[in-house]
């Protein structure tokens, strides 16, 4: 097939995804202070929630652990994301996480929104450093700044205080991925029932 006609194609499958989001969160190794020397922040787990805006619910939760290559889990990080160093060696490594992503949850395909920009920052950061493909299409939305301006907030909330905002409760665990995408997408379709939600 050439160039032209894969893109039509994508461009089709995409007209009938276009109802469909991804919302992703990551953890990632971290320390009270500054990295230990040799030792870099990277992503040991990745929460996605799929959301169907068209019929205002949140479909399915995923988890994906990530072995990291360059740290190690510190006791501050574990007491912060409940992960251990244990639990991370048993993931998949980074390169095939990102595989795993594209593959199986189209994520080059669907839009996809997080809490800021960091998670988009740290996948562009891991991708170069490692030569892993960046498993994301370009439609990305940072639902903080959403949310901000949706609710004429002078400061950008974080994502616990965004809920008590929007009157949810906070369901699972802070700071685990699975747990924060599943919020953040309640907060996606908050957004989206008032009108204020654009994917990017």
């Amino acid at each position: 097939m050439d160039g032209q006609g894969e893109q039509g194609e994508q461009d089709e499958q995409r007209r009938h995804v276009d109802h469909l989001l991804n919302v992703v969160d990551v953890e990632a190794t971290c320390w009270e202070g500054q990295p230990p020397p040799g030792q870099v922040s990277e992503i040991i787990e990745i929460g996605l929630t799929v959301v169907d805006l068209r019929a205002d619910e949140r479909l399915a939760k995923h988890r994906l652990l990530v072995r990291p290559a360059r740290s190690t889990v510190s006791p501050f990080c574990t007491e912060l994301t409940g992960l251990t160093q244990a639990e991370v060696d048993g993931g998949l490594s980074f390169v095939e996480a990102c595989r795993v992503l594209a593959a199986e949850h189209r994520t080059g395909l669907l839009s996809w929104a997080s809490w800021g920009d960091y998670d988009r920052n740290q996948f562009t950061r891991q991708c170069r450093a490692t030569g892993s493909e960046y498993p994301f299409g370009r439609s990305h939305t940072n639902a903080k700044v959403a949310f901000t301006a949706a609710y004429g907030l002078r400061r950008r909330p974080g994502m616990a205080q965004a809920l008590t905002v929007a009157g949810l409760p906070l369901e699972g665990r802070h700071h685990r991925g699975d747990d924060d995408a599943w919020n953040i997408a309640a907060l996606v379709l908050d957004l989206a029932g008032r009108g204020e939600w654009a994917a990017g």
